[in-house]
């Protein structure tokens, strides 16, 4: 399996690029972090530092039990990224760091993926449309909150409220999940996978990435799949920038890994 990979910071003051990507021989792995400003409070490392902590221990795993179930895995990476930190940290205070996962995993002349939260998998099919996997849960709870937090001013205290409220529905039944400190959310995750002869190629993408088609309709996903194999996951991220200054559409963090190849291994 061959990959490539780009992530672009939003290039907000004082806060570095909170996705992470990355690949073993038979894996990838997407996490998109997410936090509020003021959360040092609760957690000095940050969600920088939680991504990729939870990334790089899930690449280990993968490479470490190649047939263990993706959930199992998940579950823990999020264990011990916890665990690293429980004595310093309130890994339990709702604003605590927090991730959305993507993985694909190929082994056997089958791919496996897991996607947790809002993060985008496509499986490109031979002869078919796009397999597009993502949760639809986070984006129904934070409907209500989005005008709202639109014309709040960002990092104000009435800013801060409305995202701990809506935050605060993570990881329960009615609610959303995600990677935080309870490994039981790894459950949640949604899972399946296809033979890698009906495949022709895979993407990940943080939801700042997948705009380019559910935000910004610039394109659908066989075209977005278009534009990543003739010229690659940054040519993506570059019409994204564009969409969002013509709207004035505050940049999100963008992340791709896309994956080819897929049956040589």
């Amino acid at each position: 399996m061959r990959v490539t990979m780009t992530s672009a910071a939003a290039a907000r003051a004082g806060r570095v690029n909170e996705d992470f990507t990355g690949a073993v021989p038979t894996a990838a792995v997407l996490i998109d972090g997410a936090g509020i400003p003021g959360a040092e409070s609760v957690c000095r490392h940050g969600v920088a530092w939680y991504a990729g902590r939870l990334g790089c221990g899930l690449l280990g795993l993968l490479s470490q039990v190649p047939d263990r179930g993706l959930p199992a895995v998940l579950a823990e990476a999020i264990e011990r990224v916890t665990g690293d930190h429980r004595d310093t940290c309130d890994v339990a205070a709702p604003i605590s760091p927090s991730a959305t996962v993507a993985i694909l995993r190929v082994s056997r002349g089958f791919a496996e993926y897991l996607v947790l939260g809002d993060a985008v998998m496509v499986l490109g099919r031979d002869g078919a449309a796009p397999l597009v996997v993502t949760d639809p849960r986070e984006a129904a709870v934070s409907r209500p909150y989005r005008s709202a937090l639109a014309a709040t001013p960002e990092g104000s205290q009435e800013y801060r409220r409305l995202l701990e409220d809506l935050r605060a529905n993570r990881n329960r039944p009615g609610g959303f999940w995600v990677a935080k400190d309870d490994p039981r959310a790894a459950d949640e995750a949604l899972t399946g996978g296809l033979p890698v002869s009906e495949l022709t190629d895979a993407a990940l993408l943080s939801n700042g990435a997948s705009r380019i088609v559910d935000r910004f309709r610039l394109t659908d996903w066989p075209g977005a799949m278009a534009v990543l194999a003739s010229s690659g996951p940054a040519e993506v991220i570059r019409r994204v920038r564009r969409a969002e200054a013509r709207h004035a559409v505050a940049p999100d963090d963008a992340t791709i890994a896309y994956c080819t190849g897929l049956g040589e291994m």
